[in-house]
């Protein structure tokens, strides 16, 4: 069974949808019990991060997300959670990845929304995607390149556009949102 995690964060019904057109059946659950007994877990998340931190610590989910074996996959502000700091309300993440999420600066249109490529090896969870091929973004902020970053893309800079350490996967992009290249994404990280 495949869990997305349920916090005050939106998107999750898109990610729902977009499993189950794939055919892969999952629930949306803030139980730890259904989460911990998961095969794939699914952070997913648009919103403002410190917020969403306080909502996770008070139900006791950022020592639960941490502690996750099984693959576990962050979208958008799932990634920038799993990261040490936020600019976004100058909060403490989950400290997954040692990186920080910093705002753009405001040198061109903000926020970065729409189609773009990005830099990868195409293995993993980019596993038959090429370079070439574009996902959805939409973000004002945006997570440092750092150790665990495996794809890159650049909008006014260079930024982690994914990130992998461990168990833990994280995407800035919407994969939901992407397609076909966000949906063979998804299944490659669904077949991890």
């Amino acid at each position: 069974m495949i869990a997305i995690i349920k916090y005050n964060a939106g998107n999750i019904t898109s990610v729902k949808n977009a499993l189950n057109m794939l055919g892969f059946n999952c629930m949306v659950t803030d139980r730890e019990s259904d989460i911990r007994n998961a095969d794939k877990v699914i952070f997913p998340g648009v919103g403002e991060a410190s917020s969403a931190m306080r909502y996770l610590k008070q139900k006791g989910m950022d020592l639960l997300i941490k502690s996750l074996r099984q693959p576990v996959l962050g979208i958008c502000l799932g990634q920038q959670l799993m990261c040490s700091f936020s600019e976004e309300g100058n909060v403490s993440g989950l400290d997954i990845f040692n990186a920080r999420v910093r705002k753009f600066p405001p040198r061109e249109i903000v926020p970065h929304m729409g189609w773009n490529n990005i830099m990868h090896n195409a293995s993993g969870l980019f596993a038959g995607i090429k370079e070439s091929e574009d996902f959805y973004f939409v973000h004002s902020y945006y997570c440092e390149i750092a150790q665990d970053t495996i794809s890159t893309c650049d909008y006014i800079l260079p930024f982690s556009a994914a990130m992998q350490k461990d168990n833990f996967y994280a995407v800035q992009f919407h994969p939901e949102k992407s397609a076909e290249t966000g949906a063979k994404l998804l299944i490659n990280f669904l077949r991890l």
